[in-house]
């Protein structure tokens, strides 16, 4: 972790538990969700002496890969789990210990979990997953079945933005991925959930329209403004809570970027950076998620992507108030250069 990542890291932390607490995260669109799954309030474990040991899940992912990075000097015993650890770079295999399977397997998680002290969450996507909340809550089932059967203390998981407001009642990802945080704080776990609105890494899968017609799509108002984070600042912020010992509780902790852009914002900047034009293009909700269908994506995970984006058209993402603790340093302007340009140039 670089001293800027570290710094930022460390202010969060330090303020963290000025952060409003959410009661067992049992709010809004989570609580009626976990309610109807019949989850009723679980006894934490009674702690057993473990190690200081941090657990890392899709430590190969566009996040994970990133925390992995930065705790790999700090000195605590590292395991991570991975479907194919082949994709583990040899020159970080030998200073962790691999469990190969997916988190959702109840065998791999509670191999993994045993003697861990803290657990860094994120759940992969899958597209052909039959619902989104068999996607986000029954994919996590089992681990948190192994957090109260290891006595895991802390989780820190990737989560969004959105608790409280009406639109996530119905807003397919972000909904079960509320409902996600519900079942895991449910454990008794301390737990930080860290909830982001849109990332700056997703624009790079439209690299190639974007190299070959200047032009990226969503289907969202052109001249709505949000917050947008790079995945480098989400991971830096986990990291630091990873390595942090002393924080206790559960609450939300947003990350949200520098500063709020509209994807007509964001194409200026692009054109600036890349040397020719860029613009954005609006395109309806049914053409978008006809699209994912037709790239095999199932009905119900399509229909969920688009009730996400229509619940962020609509202001998901706006009630967090921004402050200096939740605003994080890598600019769009930043992202564009060292990390969009060169994906471009390849096109």
């Amino acid at each position: 972790m670089n001293k800027k990542e570290s710094s930022s890291a460390k202010q969060c932390l330090q303020d963290m538990e000025r952060r409003r607490f959410l009661g067992g995260l049992a709010l809004s669109a989570g609580a009626g969700v976990i309610a109807s799954l019949g989850v009723s309030g679980l006894s934490h474990a009674t702690q057993s002496p473990v190690s200081n040991r941090v657990l890392v899940t899709t430590p190969t992912g566009n996040i994970g890969h990133q925390v992995l990075e930065n705790i790999l000097s700090s000195g605590f015993p590292i395991r991570v789990i991975d479907r194919d650890p082949s994709r583990i770079p040899s020159s970080i295999k030998g200073q962790i210990e691999v469990v190969q399977g997916s988190h959702s397997d109840p065998a791999v998680v509670d191999e993994a979990f045993k003697d861990t002290d803290t657990v860094f969450w994120l759940c992969p996507p899958d597209p052909q997953a039959e619902s989104v909340m068999a996607a986000y809550v029954n994919f996590t089932r089992p681990a948190c079945e192994a957090i109260i059967r290891h006595g895991v203390r802390r989780v820190v998981s990737i989560s969004a933005l959105g608790r409280g407001t009406p639109q996530a009642r119905n807003a397919g990802h972000v909904t079960a991925s509320l409902a996600m945080d519900d079942l895991i704080a449910n454990t008794g776990v301390h737990f930080r959930a860290l909830t982001m609105s849109s990332f700056m890494n997703n624009i790079a899968r439209q690299a190639t329209s974007i190299s070959k017609q200047g032009v990226f799509f969503l289907p969202m108002d052109g001249d709505r403004k949000f917050p947008t984070v790079a995945s480098r600042d989400i991971a830096s912020v986990a990291s630091g809570l990873l390595l942090d010992r002393t924080w206790s509780g559960r609450s939300e902790v947003p990350v949200l970027g520098p500063e709020d852009l509209s994807y007509n914002d964001m194409a200026k900047i692009m054109s600036d950076v890349l040397g020719k034009p860029v613009r954005y293009q609006q395109v309806s909700l049914d053409t978008f998620k006809a699209g994912f269908v037709q790239r095999g994506m199932s009905e119900a995970m399509a229909q969920a992507t688009s009730d996400m984006y229509q619940a962020k058209n609509e202001g998901l993402d706006n009630a967090v108030q921004r402050t200096p603790d939740n605003t994080t340093p890598t600019t769009f302007r930043q992202w564009c250069e060292e990390e969009l340009r060169p994906v471009i140039l390849q096109h």
